[in-house]
């Protein structure tokens, strides 16, 4: 009779680790259906999201209003140049640069910037915004001060943006990359750290991802995109002039990136911020970036299949993609959510 209750207690136990599994496994195992944007807006230096079923028509979420309000989560009370991530586990990671551009005229600060421009720099902000959600509506989120972290190498930093999550196979961590100018008046560059378990601080010095051949050029707001072939593509924006979306290949996603001399937009103008994603179900990836020279400001898009020739598809409105109920988007990024993702969102908003 014992040999029988134990036997019963192991089936139920089994069933129960089963059902345990599957439970767990059910956000990362739904099919992927559908695109998320994020984006900021200079108005409002807060987050902002916008949805495609497609990949290249796009609805703005709550009326274009923000989602996550930037005063609420920042330092300086603004967010800048946010940037999604789907984990394996249907978990979302978001990043954004911690800097408000009119936060003197908002009554935030006193100064222009938070220290002495002539000696920092443009912007000059010291950290980043953490954040992560399992439903894509409620958000955690932290302040990371690269200074205070590292204050030895980089106590006196000059800046830090443009920050993007992905996940490095090799080391099995999330790794946050980003442009430092590690000195005032030094040239921005890119590097990349490790985020924690909690996802809420950096636990690695940053280090240098990539270095430009020409040091008088500086290079920022590096996108990283696994490739069929199980190479990176790494797109970045080079301030030559005019400034342009470049690319590096490598077969690590943190080191050894092989610089690529051509100019993959063909806009006329400077643009900066690439990002690139998959169209679900297709061999094809679409790079979209921020044109901040024109007026009115807009997202140029380039399309590729295999990652050395790109056709243009024009920018929002001319061409194959277009919005709806939102327009003077800054920065953009995108990542693939399910269906029940979707629908959820669009019933919130």
């Amino acid at each position: 009779m014992k040999k029988l209750i134990f036997f019963a207690l192991i089936v139920c136990l089994c069933v129960g680790v089963q059902a345990a599994k599957k439970s767990a496994k059910k956000a990362s195992d739904s099919p992927l259906a559908a695109y998320l944007m994020v984006y900021h807006k200079d108005a409002d230096h807060s987050l902002h999201m916008a949805l495609s079923r497609d990949g290249y028509s796009w609805k703005a979420l709550n009326g274009d209003k923000a989602v996550v309000s930037g005063d609420t989560i920042a330092q300086q009370r603004g967010i800048r140049d946010p940037h999604i991530y789907r984990g394996n586990d249907g978990t979302y990671y978001i990043v954004a640069t911690d800097l408000h551009l009119f936060a003197k005229r908002m009554g935030y600060r006193d100064t222009e910037w938070e220290r002495d421009g002539a000696k920092y720099g443009w912007g000059n902000n010291r950290g980043l915004v953490m954040m992560k959600s399992k439903d894509l509506i409620h958000w955690t989120h932290t302040v990371v001060r690269i200074d205070s972290l590292f204050p030895e190498r980089f106590g006196d930093i000059g800046c830090a943006w443009a920050p993007e999550t992905i996940y490095d196979p090799e080391v099995g961590k999330l790794m946050v990359y980003f442009t430092i100018r590690e000195t005032g008046r030094g040239k921005t560059k890119l590097y990349y750290s490790y985020a924690n378990d909690d996802f809420i601080s950096l636990v690695t010095e940053p280090q240098l991802l990539f270095v430009y051949p020409d040091e008088n050029i500086q290079i920022l707001d590096a996108d990283i995109m696994p490739m069929p072939d199980g190479r990176y593509c790494m797109t970045y924006c080079a301030q030559e002039n005019p400034g342009g979306i470049k690319m590096a290949i490598s077969e690590h996603i943190n080191r050894g990136y092989v610089y690529q001399p051509q100019q993959i937009d063909v806009e006329p103008r400077s643009c900066e911020a690439p990002t690139m994603y998959k169209i679900i179900g297709q061999d094809k990836w679409l790079l979209m970036y921020d044109i901040f020279s024109i007026r009115p400001h807009n997202f140029g898009f380039m399309e590729t299949t295999d990652f050395k020739t790109f056709k243009s598809l024009g920018h929002f409105g001319d061409g194959p993609t277009k919005r709806d109920g939102f327009a003077e988007q800054k920065h953009g990024a995108v990542t693939h959510i399910t269906e029940e993702d979707a629908k959820r969102l669009e019933s919130y908003w």
